[in-house]
């Protein structure tokens, strides 16, 4: 049976409870165009957090649901996004970037 997600109701995490969670490694995203539009929404989510502090939403998943957080985007590295206080996310396990 294929693994449905639901991205219409994700549970609402604070950035600081983050860094305690398991991200399994396989990618969430299965287009090439979802995960290029992924890519550009980061860059702009980046820009909009260091210029001018705009908080976003990011729906990811960990092992266990989909989740979602509003924060400040601080860095991006190959695979990671970088949040205040050095908490991260790995890329591959984030659905959605709504800046």
């Amino acid at each position: 049976m294929e693994n449905i997600v639901n991205l219409n109701k994700p549970v609402s995490v604070e950035k600081e409870n983050i860094s305690g969670l398991k991200f399994p490694d396989n990618e969430v995203l299965t287009s090439k165009d979802a995960i290029k539009n992924r890519s550009a929404n980061l860059d702009r989510a980046l820009k909009l957090g260091n210029l001018e502090h705009n908080k976003i939403k990011i729906v990811f998943e960990d092992s266990d649901s989909v989740k979602q957080v509003e924060t400040t985007v601080w860095g991006i590295t190959d695979k990671r996004v970088i949040l205040k206080q050095g908490v991260v996310i790995p890329i591959q396990r984030i659905h959605e970037v709504n800046v």
